[in-house]
């Protein structure tokens, strides 16, 4: 399993992804920093909408019998009893404390029995290796999960073979997951997240879903309460591995009934599968490799789907927000346009306040641009808290970076340096080296008309 194996940049400001000046951040230029100290999140307090117990059987069965290429997976697999984890390899400093958190997280909301270890026998471990080791096996990962291995040598060596074959899995004793140590602290603990949560739970991702890791939009960074319930489900003492999809199905409505009474009640919504020919355009358009006559085309197909299927959800706005970015370098005033359809459609969800959160920088960064320091405070602003919330300090940098140059348009000096102050703390975490940080700071700064890069 990879993680944003397709689709590294989508949902981030083009002026808010770091320059690369010199190389890859390390933990040593962090150590070194002369910026503020990083600023980290705590135990995350996760809000607990309602969710239609009919909608999570779907949803749990479709996530859990299939892998993300489309390859059906014949039976249920899940770890048997107690957990152990280990860390190995040089993890950067800020790795641990996320990991207790997140098992932490875990053992409470999912109910799984998952414990550290250093013994080498470990159900799972994970091993932090620097970026490179990761790409030399595949190129195009971030991070990925593997079973019946506990090292990246193993890996190399059994890639190929049935060993490491998902769709062959009778059950789980021993996986793997390799996550990079040369990386910003944000995208070590989103590596951690997605790949502990498929080495535990489902293999699959599902764009339909507003309210996940388990999608490939990437804009959930940490588990949700969702993925929590997909969890929980999954260690139910009434499954186990090896049962098929069918007796799966048949025990879950119990089940959800069970850990989620509050589901009891919601109408089952039918879910509209997402065609291939939508998921391919996504990926030629968002994802390396394609000229842009090709993102071009791809997007304007993802569009078309999207509306001959009368899609009102976050993936009609996906598709909005892929054809904005394709068109940001080329066509502002028509990506602008498309952002505001984007913003639309996600408006029309509870669930997708944190994707509206992402499409506001957007929007807020062409209103500096424009001199509209208060019509980009209107954007900004209500979005701060869903960003805190979620636990992305990329973006909460963001938001508060875009504030500050906002504010001084209208001459709240004193108040913007301490925005900007604030922020620095979490880019620390969000985007890492101070190369990357200061990078960030000059380019949103360069929106304001007056402005230019230093």
């Amino acid at each position: 399993m990879r993680r944003r194996l397709i689709l590294p940049v989508i949902m981030v400001l083009n002026a808010c992804v770091p320059v690369t000046q010199g190389g890859t951040p390390s933990r040593a230029v962090i150590a070194e920093s002369t910026l503020p100290p990083m600023k980290t999140f705590g135990r995350a307090a996760i809000s607990r909408p309602a969710v239609s117990n009919a909608n999570l059987v779907q949803d749990f069965v479709d996530l859990s019998f299939q892998m993300e290429s489309g390859r059906k997976l014949p039976v249920l697999t899940r770890f048997e009893g107690p957990i152990t984890l280990r860390l190995t390899g040089a993890p950067p400093p800020t790795l641990t404390g996320d990991l207790r958190n997140l098992l932490g997280r875990l053992r409470n909301e999912a109910g799984i029995r998952i414990t550290t270890t250093t013994s080498a026998t470990a159900n799972i471990t994970v091993q932090s290796v620097s970026r490179s080791e990761i790409r030399k096996v595949l190129p195009q990962a971030a991070c990925f999960v593997a079973p019946n291995v506990s090292s990246i040598r193993e890996y190399r060596a059994a890639r190929r073979k049935a060993q490491t074959n998902w769709t062959l899995l009778k059950t789980r004793e021993r996986l793997a997951i390799f996550v990079p140590n040369d990386v910003s602290p944000q995208e070590v603990r989103d590596c951690l997240h997605e790949e502990l949560a498929q080495a535990l739970g489902p293999l699959n991702d599902l764009y339909r879903l507003p309210n996940s890791v388990f999608n490939d939009d990437n804009v959930h960074t940490v588990l949700t309460s969702f993925d929590m319930l997909i969890l929980r489900a999954t260690y139910a003492p009434e499954l186990q591995s090896g049962m098929s999809r069918e007796a799966v199905a048949r025990r879950l409505p119990a089940i959800f009934a069970r850990i989620n009474p509050r589901g009891q009640s919601g109408a089952r919504t039918p879910a509209d599968p997402t065609p291939q020919t939508w998921k391919e355009a996504i990926q030629t358009a968002l994802g390396p490799g394609a000229g842009r006559t090709a993102r071009r085309a791809a997007t304007e197909t993802a569009v078309r789907i999207a509306t001959e299927r009368n899609w009102t959800d976050n993936r009609r706005a996906f598709a909005h927000y892929a054809k904005a970015r394709l068109l940001q370098g080329s066509d502002p005033v028509a990506a602008r346009q498309q952002y505001v359809i984007a913003d639309r459609f996600y408006a029309k969800s509870t669930q997708t306040q944190l994707h509206r959160a992402y499409v506001a920088t957007q929007l807020a960064a062409y209103e500096i641009a424009n001199g509209n320091a208060v019509r980009a405070l209107r954007i900004i602003e209500p979005n701060i808290e869903t960003a805190r919330t979620a636990q992305n300090a990329a973006l909460l940098a963001t938001l508060q970076l875009l504030r500050a140059e906002a504010l001084d348009l209208i001459g709240r000096t004193t108040e913007a340096s301490a925005v900007r102050l604030d922020s620095l703390g979490w880019a620390r975490y969000g985007f890492g080296a101070d190369w990357a940080v200061r990078a960030k700071i000059r380019e949103i700064s360069a929106l304001t008309p007056g402005n230019s890069p230093v």
